[in-house]
């Protein structure tokens, strides 16, 4: 386990199921797990939009089935708060809300992705949409086949306003981390790849010193 302390954000490289046993409760569990569907990576492709090319990604495995049951029941137990991008993967898992949910409406309809995408939520509060066009990545350069926008992730922690210490324990590229940053809140984040692992570092050490900078 590698373990490293930027500003407000602590970051550990391993096994979710190995460190979430050793952390306290956090105020909410913002994050975006491997659905378990093989997209792992992507072949670099282009449209008639520029905006509508897909960058490639390096296929390296990750995006495979983790212990469900064991990851939801200790997710549960140390956040007040949950919001699981992917959610309709893990029903059967999750908290059985039939509130609450989030949807990402990606502005761009009937292409080979999904239109939208789902996130459980335990918020009892009515179904939300945010429409944003998955060009906007492109502002914040991909380097993760399932990377979400900064902007969508300051939308899901508006859901949360009075929560402050977040953990996202399937971190990818930092995203959640990053969104953190930009508004003042404590960030955990675990992150079993290496390569994933130091992007997210490097993300968040910029958003860091983006803060330190119009403070």
């Amino acid at each position: 386990m590698r373990k490293e302390v930027i500003g407000s954000a602590t970051l550990y490289l391993g096994d979710c199921m190995e460190i979430l046993p050793t952390l306290g409760e956090v105020d909410a569990v913002v994050t975006d797990p491997p659905y378990g569907i093989g997209i792992d990576g992507q072949n670099k492709s282009k449209a008639r939009n520029p905006k509508q090319n897909r960058k490639a990604h390096e296929f390296m495995g990750w995006d495979k089935e983790i212990p469900r049951e064991e990851v939801f029941r200790e997710i549960e137990r140390v956040s007040t708060h949950q919001i699981v991008w992917g959610g309709n993967y893990f029903v059967e898992h999750l908290w059985q809300s039939k509130k609450g949910w989030l949807v990402w409406d990606k502005g761009q309809h009937g292409l080979t992705m999904s239109d939208a995408e789902l996130a459980y939520t335990n918020l009892d509060r009515p179904l939300r949409i945010k429409t944003m066009n998955r060009s906007e990545l492109a502002r914040d350069g991909t380097q993760h086949p399932t990377q979400k926008p900064v902007a969508l992730m300051e939308w899901c922690l508006s859901q949360i306003p009075d929560d402050n210490r977040i953990l996202d324990p399937f971190m990818g590229s930092g995203t959640t981390g990053v969104a953190c940053m930009n508004l003042g809140r404590e960030f955990i984040g675990i992150e079993l790849e290496p390569k994933y692992f130091d992007i997210a570092c490097e993300r968040i050490r910029m958003a860091q010193a983006q803060g330190r900078l119009f403070a």
